[in-house]
């Protein structure tokens, strides 16, 4: 009787374990030399779609994150989570002269992927993200002070949905140049778990990859928007990328946040052309 008990126990475990969510779903399209493209926060795979449709002779590897585009949610730290799965999947595939893309989030995600696994990364795309958010965001603000029960986070995570469609809304109209694609990225953000997307975004302003970068000794293209002006991306980007040892920043002429939306042309000639050299 014991042992049925204990093989049942087992069992259990063994289910449970095996039904956890993944923290990463990842489409895999065409071959050739793997590209790897990582979205940001509250978007899914999707958002590379037009992008990734251009791709010829390239194995796509097209990302999407839990708790984003529908997909079950995991438990926190989510990041983190989201991080080692992809250090995983590269290890799995044995993808070699990886090309990573990342999208604000998804750029910090690329940076570490890039730190991590150098002899496995041969080029690497950083679109509009920033290494320390926090220095941003919340000027003289640390990490430690950052907490997942804060009343910020509370009343986010209490608001309605009429309430949080007005919210999104507000910050979707502040990243992209074009009301469609506004209410297309309104549209993603409203799907999200509304824990991943309180509490992740408590997790990327406490992350600080500055030092990371210093690992990292490849050519690297920064992609920077325009918005509010070029002047002021530039000198941000040169502060928050000092340790970078090979950089090169380019700014889009007319862009907010989603350059993939608002200045696709130049973004894929920028990239197109850091990828033949």
């Amino acid at each position: 009787m014991k042992r049925l008990f204990c093989s049942i126990v087992l069992l259990a475990i063994t289910i449970t374990l095996f039904s956890q969510p993944k923290p990463v779903s990842i489409e895999k399209k065409g071959s050739g030399a793997p590209v790897m493209l990582l979205p940001g926060f509250g978007c899914p795979g999707a958002v590379w779609n037009e992008y990734s449709s251009g791709l010829k002779n390239y194995q796509v590897h097209q990302v999407s994150y839990a708790g984003f585009n529908q997909l079950p949610a995991i438990d926190t730290p989510w990041y983190k989570s989201l991080r080692d799965a992809l250090i995983d999947y590269i290890k799995k595939e044995d993808l070699k002269n990886l090309h990573l893309i990342g999208h604000s989030m998804g750029g910090n995600l690329a940076t570490e992927i890039a730190a991590s696994l150098p002899d496995r990364v041969s080029k690497l795309v950083i679109v509009d993200a920033l290494p320390c958010m926090r220095e941003i965001m919340t000027p003289g603000m640390s990490a430690s002070q950052l907490t997942y029960d804060n009343p910020y986070n509370n009343q986010m995570l209490a608001m309605d949905q009429q309430a949080m469609a007005k919210y999104v809304k507000m910050m979707a109209d502040n990243m992209t140049l074009e009301p469609a694609r506004s209410a297309t990225i309104q549209e993603w953000m409203m799907q999200a778990d509304r824990k991943t997307f309180v509490y992740g975004y408590t997790e990327l302003l406490k992350m600080d990859l500055r030092d990371e970068l210093k690992k990292i000794n490849i050519p690297v293209l920064i992609l920077g928007a325009s918005f509010p002006d070029r002047k002021t991306t530039e000198a941000t980007f040169q502060a928050q990328y000092v340790n970078l040892p090979d950089k090169m920043i380019s700014i889009s002429n007319n862009s907010k946040h989603f350059i993939m939306f608002d200045d696709a042309g130049w973004m894929n000639n920028s990239i197109s052309q850091y990828f033949a050299k």
